[in-house]
């Protein structure tokens, strides 16, 4: 087996994981979709804090969309040695790639924007659905038992929630589980915020995530690189 053949075929079976991969997480992203309470049920307490801040399904949806996508044109493109095909790949993972360094740098050094951006579309939503959809209820309760924290930035993001409506308090975490969880209670409880508390967690465990980040990274480059090795060598066929 040549040095092209060889590449060829681990180019293959590389991106067929990605492909089922990327099924696997659309086919659960949707499941989370319709069915989200069974989901937590089952995977809730083994689940990252960080994953049960933001929603779930769609995050598992997108990912495992552009996964597929990804998977199917590396696996293709190489099986069928389509030179189009092998730089659409290329393409799509060089954006992926520096999208994720734009957005390790605004995450880096714009924490303070970050910040801005998340509580300009997550407040909204917690004082509109907080206590009304079931799911995000859920999310939201048991992300905040877990890592000890209170809404995006504090107490105040359900000041106005059909939670705060329906029962009269705050939720428990938001008073260290003292009842009843007024605002007064709250106020005084000074609970912090759950983006506050998930930044600690990533800082300690810095090393891990720089890691991920870097294996991440390193996978990437490799593929591009590969695939336009399969490139070049099909323009001397």
């Amino acid at each position: 087996m040549g040095c092209f053949t060889f590449i060829k075929v681990m180019m293959i079976l590389f991106n067929l994981a990605i492909f089922l991969g990327g099924g696997t997480l659309l086919g659960v992203g949707i499941w989370v979709t319709v069915d989200g309470q069974s989901f937590l049920d089952i995977f809730g307490t083994i689940s990252s804090s960080i994953m049960q801040v933001v929603n779930v399904s769609y995050f598992l949806i997108v990912i495992g969309s552009i996964l597929l996508v990804i998977g199917f044109l590396g696996c293709y493109g190489a099986q069928k040695e389509s030179k189009c095909l092998l730089m659409m790949f290329f393409s799509v993972v060089l954006i992926i790639f520096i999208a994720e360094v734009a957005a390790a740098v605004v995450a880096l050094v714009y924490t303070g924007l970050a910040e801005t951006l998340l509580t300009a579309v997550v407040t909204p939503l917690l004082k509109e659905k907080y206590g009304k959809d079931k799911s995000l209820t859920h999310i939201w309760n048991v992300t905040m038992t877990e890592i000890h924290c209170c809404g995006l930035n504090n107490y105040t993001d359900f000041t106005s929630s059909p939670w705060l409506e329906e029962h009269g308090t705050y939720p428990e975490p938001c008073c260290n589980f003292e009842q009843p969880c007024n605002e007064t209670l709250a106020e005084k409880s000074e609970v912090q915020g759950c983006f506050h508390q998930i930044l600690e967690e990533i800082k300690t465990n810095a090393g891990v995530v720089g890691g991920v980040a870097a294996g991440i990274a390193a996978l990437e480059i490799a593929s591009m690189a590969v695939s336009m090795y399969l490139y070049c060598k099909l323009d001397e066929k």
